[in-house]
């Protein structure tokens, strides 16, 4: 077996056991075990096994980055890109169950400095500029659609963590429950939308309200730098870790 076979070995028995046990959980005695080596040639390699989960996050993050980015530069109509990003998530948490259980073990999506929510974060951007152009058809204010992105983005998200164990429904079903919410509640927005219990005017209030005087509350958080300079970071960390294995390939 070459260097460079006895690397990728060891990353598909380490991603094994970070998807099962997690990454504390996991030793590197574990790993040479199961790979059936001794434990000098995984540090030989990698360094422990920080180094090993680090290239093993990395090429996850890639993977999927890819999936979402495809869907979302294709083209087409609102809705068609919707479609595509919910069922590209969902063909990632289907055929990588080891792979997304990973990001979103280690690093939970309600994390803000999280890899899985940096990526999360990646796309959310690449979505804000989606929306700002169709507020901007429908006479709605773009100013909100960063928040409306992470909105739409940390919905599908989150459901494809549920997914990962409830398999059922199917992703196709799945994908069109989420567009049907999405889509639909997007669709029907209220140019200035208020809180009906805070003594607001609100279009879709139900029977039994009482509309006084209308009255606007926003309150915007804005933590788009801080969210910025926590996603540069995720990065440099996984072009650390590129480079460092582009490294060791060379050596070998």
């Amino acid at each position: 077996m070459t260097g460079q076979q006895r690397r990728e070995q060891l990353l598909a028995v380490g991603r094994a056991l970070f998807a099962e046990k997690g990454f504390d959980l996991t030793s590197v005695e574990e790993i040479a075990a199961r790979a059936k080596v001794s434990k000098p040639v995984v540090y030989e390699h990698f360094g422990g096994k920080e180094g090993m989960y680090a290239v093993v996050v990395d090429r996850e993050v890639q993977r999927l980055t890819t999936l979402l980015t495809a869907s979302l530069q294709d083209g087409g109509h609102p809705r068609q890109i919707l479609e595509r990003t919910a069922l590209a998530l969902l063909d990632y948490v289907e055929s990588e169950r080891d792979g997304f259980r990973i990001l979103v073990r280690d690093s939970p999506v309600a994390q803000a400095t999280g890899t899985f929510s940096s990526l999360i974060g990646d796309v959310a951007t690449e979505v804000e500029h989606l929306l700002g152009n169709e507020f901007r058809k429908t006479g709605l204010d773009p100013s909100f659609a960063p928040m409306y992105a992470q909105m739409l983005v940390g919905m599908i998200a989150l459901t494809g963590q549920w997914w990962l164990d409830a398999r059922k429904p199917s992703k196709e079903m799945v994908a069109a429950h989420l567009v049907n919410l999405a889509w639909n509640g997007l669709h029907r927005m209220e140019s200035t939308p208020v809180l009906g219990s805070r003594g607001g005017s609100s279009t879709t209030a139900g029977a039994g309200w009482e509309v006084t005087s209308p009255r606007e509350e926003v309150l915007v958080v804005d933590g788009k730098a801080e969210a910025r300079a926590a996603r540069a970071a995720e990065k440099a960390a996984r072009q650390a870790a590129r480079a460092q294995e582009k490294a060791a390939r060379q050596a070998t």
